[in-house]
């Protein structure tokens, strides 16, 4: 099966998580495409490929080399965001692709400009897949499983290419934060590993947001609209007065690079009860310290103002900063772009402006720096990715592979 084939069948399984959900996995639909995962594993020669009741599957591919080498691990998460609709995908083919406009949905006025969407000048001459504009494409991160199960496609039907063992592990939940959950170290018994689930392949990455969450709940006073004055407090009206003493300049449409924000990416309410929820992002832990305490100085103010306890803000953290600990292991990072330059790659390391499983991985004792998939616009209609990448990134991981021998 060749990698469009592959990525093809993996789109065509609905694996969206849900943030509101107990369940674990959040979704079970997410456990077709796991079963389908350990069946074609074994497929190939996996044979301890298995799912377990966490919906995280593991496998091995075992040493041909006498066990030369370090045990490395690669690591791609099922799950597609809730951010758009990510079933009955209707995918579309673009070969040689020359630089135009691509229509993805005449009817809705969508379409990939690249005056708009500036990295389409990089996959000039590659063969893309995009969306039809109606839901996400899905290659975050089914664009990195893909890329991990052609690689091992590879390694089991070479078996003049020497390796140690190879650990596999395709997670659940990535995108609600809770991919690592129940993520089990000794069933993956790797030194090190990388998560596939970048963008461009030309990127290392091992900087990620450290990131909060917040969820701020107004409670007003619903009075009568007859007779509401100087009685009345509309909770709405609050929850825009809190928004609005936040930084403006901090927010995601205002950043890029190194630059932290706080995110409202949900607000549902009444005049009664109105309940925001923000996702607080920072590569310095000590100004994303600053901004959770900002929503705490903000609540204080207004519960102050207002003469009771009208807004009450819940902070948790979801990750931190894998940097600290990367770094005191850089050789991984360092065979990375050794193999990415052997494959003719140009490597450059930036910052995440998000998070992977890797982060968390990382501080549970995993060093796990991230790689790319090719794919570019994740979690929306804009979607796509590159098919010439993803081949690419295959030969990378192969090399990576080949290079660790010599450690």
């Amino acid at each position: 099966m060749n990698i469009q084939e592959r990525f093809l069948k993996y789109v065509s399984f609905d694996t969206q998580s849900d943030p509101k959900s107990s369940l674990t996995p959040s979704t079970l639909k997410q456990l077709e495409l796991a079963r389908y995962l350990v069946d074609e594993m074994k497929g190939l020669g996996i044979d301890n490929a298995r799912l377990d009741e966490f919906g995280i599957v593991y496998g091995t591919i075992p040493s041909n080399n006498d066990h030369q080498g370090p045990v490395i691990g690669f690591i791609a998460h099922m799950d597609t965001s809730p951010d758009a609709a990510g079933n009955q995908i209707h995918t579309q083919l673009i070969q040689d692709y020359h630089g135009d406009t691509i229509v993805l949905n005449q009817e809705k006025g969508l379409a990939l400009d690249p005056h708009e969407f500036p990295d389409l000048l990089n996959v000039i001459h590659h063969d893309l897949i995009t969306t039809d504009g109606t839901t996400l494409l899905g290659a975050d991160d089914k664009a990195g499983v893909a890329i991990i199960m052609q690689m091992a496609e590879y390694l089991l039907s070479h078996p003049e290419f020497k390796h140690n063992d190879i650990q596999i592990a395709f997670t659940p939940d990535e995108e609600v934060g809770r991919g690592t959950e129940n993520f089990a170290l000794e069933q993956f018994p790797a030194e090190y590993a990388y998560t596939i689930d970048g963008g461009n392949i030309e990127e290392i990455e091992y900087e990620n947001f450290n990131a909060f969450s917040a969820v701020v709940e107004i409670t007003g006073k619903s009075i009568h609209p007859g007779s509401a004055k100087n009685a009345m407090i509309n909770s709405i009206h609050i929850a825009q007065e809190f928004d609005a003493m936040l930084l403006v300049h901090a927010r995601p449409e205002a950043t890029e690079g190194y630059e932290g924000f706080n995110h409202l990416h949900d607000i549902h309410g009444s005049c009664e009860r109105t309940v925001m929820e923000y996702i607080i992002r920072n590569h310095d832990l000590d100004l994303a310290k600053k901004q959770c305490q900002d929503f705490k100085n903000i609540a204080d103010f207004l519960n102050q103002k207002y003469g009771y306890a009208m807004v009450e803000v819940k902070i948790d953290q979801s990750y931190l900063n894998m940097k600290e600990h990367i770094l005191e292991h850089m050789y991984i990072v360092d065979n990375a772009i050794a193999a990415m330059k052997a494959c003719g790659v140009d490597a450059v390391s930036v910052p995440i402006r998000g998070g992977t499983d890797g982060a968390n991985l990382t501080y549970m004792g995993l060093p796990c720096p991230n790689l790319g998939t090719g794919g570019f616009n994740f979690h929306g209609p804009f979607e796509y990715v590159s098919l010439t990448m993803m081949n690419k990134q295959v030969e990378v991981l192969l090399k990576i592979i080949e290079m660790s021998l010599g450690e």
